[in-house]
């Protein structure tokens, strides 16, 4: 007792002597030198930053707490159908038994889902063992980062979503932002704009050891066609660079003839990684299911299977996706589940032509909406992104994506993003149509 009573002492005395070298203890820092990569990154990440904005807007405005309308963030909003979410409970079930109970499971995920991914999603275009189920399409493409390590070039569309620029940067393939242009050296920023039908003229850019495309587009709701497509393995495998090919967005593909998948294209195994994500498919955003291909004959300089790198980090720094999802993944693939799919897709494609057919009719000119979940609304020449931004959100109360969060290509656009409730769709068109015009 004497002994813990003395010892308390002591502490409580530490806690008040002052500090070595004349600081205080609120002053003391320790001993390890920041990743300088991290403080390249300019600005917070974009979507925090909206919910920053949003949040200060509300502490100056409370009493506009309800009326507040997020077009925003792309997360969806309508309940996990029902087939689906039997595959969930189901699988949450079998652990409260004996018999069904499971514990780790293979870090490249279930058996059964990636060969149900291959066969369902693929039509026979990959094999099963080449599919690696994961958390979601965002965290793979860090991993796919970790494997290219900092000692490579990447090139980015712009606009383009964010993670593929932060990545890069936190992995020290970048030097520093460009004040003028907002651009970081050693990315080559593939310009997208409406004048090229927002693909790029690559053929012209120069080359870059890791490309990065994202079909549906994220922001500009563009769709690749075939043709399109074509060039863009044609020009990987000429210049020797990896495409990776996201195609978070594939099921709302509906037009006749483009691709939901870079495995469409001839010569796209040799070339290309695919990620992609549950996410959108079945309203997974916090659920978190999705999947990366990473085609057996894709291979670096030295020819070792980059396959094999990629399991590599899988298996090192993931322990795999949660057994209770996985079986949710399955059931979004049985037939049921497809058709659950397709009709909550049709509902928000429905959201997006609301928003878009909104905006023209105020006069905008208006991409995307029709194989996207995105409506990308150009500004008037000389009106910025951040602050139509603001006052959108000020006069309506709705809350958008400046065009200029995803890359200097951006500015004089908005982001609008059909993940919504119907009603508040419609009551966003309203309140839009009635302070825009």
């Amino acid at each position: 007792m004497k002994l813990s009573l003395a010892f308390s002492m002591i502490a409580v005395a530490g806690a008040f002597a002052p500090a070595q070298n004349g600081r205080s203890s609120t002053e003391l820092h320790s001993g390890v030198t920041r990743n300088p990569n991290f403080a390249k990154l300019a600005g917070g990440y974009l979507f925090p930053e909206i919910g920053r904005r949003r949040t200060a807007y509300l502490a100056e405005n409370p009493d506009m707490a309800d009326r507040i309308i997020s077009l925003g963030i792309g997360d969806t909003t309508q309940p996990i159908p029902e087939h689906i979410l039997s595959g969930l409970v189901g699988s949450a079930s079998k652990l409260g038994t004996k018999e069904g109970y499971s514990g780790y499971g293979a870090e490249q995920g279930m058996g059964d889902l990636r060969a149900k991914i291959a066969e369902k999603l693929y039509d026979g275009n990959i094999k099963a063992d080449e599919v690696f189920v994961s958390d979601g399409a965002k965290c793979d493409i860090m991993r796919v980062q970790q494997v290219f390590g900092p000692g490579v070039t990447t090139a980015v569309q712009d606009p383009s979503y964010p993670v593929y620029v932060d990545t890069s940067v936190m992995m020290g393939q970048t030097g520093d932002i460009n004040s003028e242009t907002s651009q970081y050296d050693n990315i080559v920023y593939m310009p997208c704009t409406a004048e090229n039908n927002f693909f790029p003229d690559i053929e012209n850019l120069p080359r870059a050891d890791i490309v990065y495309f994202c079909s549906p587009n994220n922001p500009t709701g563009a769709a690749a066609t075939r043709e399109q497509l074509e060039m863009l393995v044609k020009v990987c495998k000429e210049r020797g660079s990896i495409l990776v090919f996201d195609a978070a967005y594939a099921p709302f593909i509906r037009s006749e003839g483009v691709p939901k998948s870079i495995f469409e294209i001839d010569g796209a195994r040799e070339v290309a990684i695919e990620c992609n994500s549950f996410s959108k498919y079945a309203g997974f955003t916090g659920v978190r299911l999705g999947w990366t291909v990473v085609p057996d004959e894709l291979t670096f300089s030295d020819g070792t299977k980059v396959r094999d790198d990629f399991n590599r980090v899988m298996t090192t720094a993931f322990n795999g996706a949660s057994n209770i999802v996985q079986g949710g993944g399955l059931a979004c693939l049985d037939d049921e589940g497809l058709t659950e799919i397709n009709t909550l897709i049709d509902y928000y494609l429905e959201n997006a032509k609301l928003l878009k057919e909104a905006m023209e009719s105020i006069g905008y000119d208006v991409f995307g909406g029709a194989d996207a979940p995105y409506v990308f609304v150009k500004l008037p020449d000389g009106k910025k992104s951040w602050d139509t931004f603001s006052e959108i959100l000020e006069k309506t109360q709705v809350v958008t994506i400046p065009g200029a969060g995803f890359g200097p290509g951006g500015e004089g656009y908005l982001r609008l993003s059909a993940f919504a409730p119907r009603d508040t769709v419609i009551e966003a068109c309203e309140r839009l149509k009635k302070a825009m015009a």
